[in-house]
């Protein structure tokens, strides 16, 4: 088949690859147009972006790719199907149809549930302890098109959202291949979706993720490992944010000469070099790893202590 590839960050690449791998005639990939990011607010192109050229593969990169110059630009590639996984972007009817055989979406939950652009936080946040991937028909309603190929993974307690998204990303890739090996045998079922039973996974960003400390260590747990690496749960220290990460079970003993059944949610209940950083939650202490204070590098919570960046007593807000 002649394939429009859709995509933009390392999530897509191992699908992208996984057709090359396969024999698939990938004509064209689309991306998002390069941005400044980082500190230096240096531009940098796609993930895809530089798989693809890597591979030699023509790269379009539309501000807006619902554009009647840009279906006209598609139409001259004469595609069998469009592969979308993580644009980053809402495809209008017109251009879904464009392909011979439509448009298809690798999306990082197991449909109905988690529609939306951050399925891979949100199954860690609401305290899932399964996900999966879905290869869906395109449709104009979020996430909504019948279900083509479906395959579901357990993942571990303590997992964050890189580590299950690096799993879910090759996953991906896998079902996409078996979905396209069946679309072309004619054997490929649409299962319509339940909406019902759908439930939604909004992006999330920094204003979001700030954390509460007046929830359970269980829930703040969740939400440093479900932002870990991106958006980055956090706090503030004094004026200063401080992103939050790898939360573990608090040592009783570590905390017991501290004042933690009487401490405000948010207390820093120890900061020791040796024992760690203790904070007092809605429902008990909670160990914080590593911390990422502003303008630093990520760091051993320990290291932070040494430093004097935080002491015993201190209040995070």
């Amino acid at each position: 088949m002649k394939i429009v590839f859709w995509g933009t960050p390392a999530f897509a690449v191992p699908s992208l690859r996984a057709l090359q791998e396969e024999g698939q005639l990938v004509v064209a990939v689309v991306t998002r147009p390069d941005r400044p990011a980082g500190r230096g607010r240096n531009v940098r192109s796609s993930a895809v972006k530089q798989a693809a050229e890597r591979e030699g593969i023509e790269v379009l990169q539309p501000r807006d790719p619902n554009a009647p110059e840009f279906l006209e630009r598609l139409r001259g590639f004469e595609p069998d199907l469009s592969v979308v996984v993580a644009y980053g972007a809402i495809l209008s009817q017109e251009l879904i149809d464009l392909p011979r055989l439509g448009s298809v979406n690798v999306h990082a939950s197991l449909l109905p549930e988690l529609r939306g652009a951050g399925p891979v936080n949100w199954a860690i946040i609401r305290g899932h302890d399964r996900s999966g991937v879905t290869v869906m028909r395109i449709v104009p309603q979020l996430d909504a098109g019948p279900v083509l190929y479906r395959v579901e993974s357990r993942f571990p307690p303590d997992v964050t959202a890189g580590e299950l998204s690096d799993q879910l990303s090759e996953m991906g890739a896998t079902a996409l291949v078996e979905a396209l090996a069946q679309m072309e045998a004619g054997t490929l079922p649409e299962v319509d979706q339940d909406d019902e039973r759908a439930t939604y996974a909004p992006k999330l960003d920094r204003d979001t993720v700030r954390i509460d400390w007046t929830l359970t260590v269980e829930e703040i747990d969740r939400w440093i490992r479900g932002c870990d690496p991106w958006p980055a749960a956090w706090t503030r220290l004094g004026d200063a944010p401080v992103q939050l990460f790898s939360p573990m079970p608090s040592d009783g003993a570590a905390v017991a000469d501290s004042v933690e059944d009487e401490a405000a949610p948010g207390t820093v209940l120890l900061a020791d070099p040796r024992r760690g950083l203790h904070v007092a939650t809605g429902s008990g202490p909670l160990e914080i790893g590593e911390v990422k204070p502003a303008g630093s590098a990520r760091m051993p919570a320990t290291a932070w202590i040494a430093g004097r960046g935080v002491a015993t007593g201190d209040q995070f807000t």
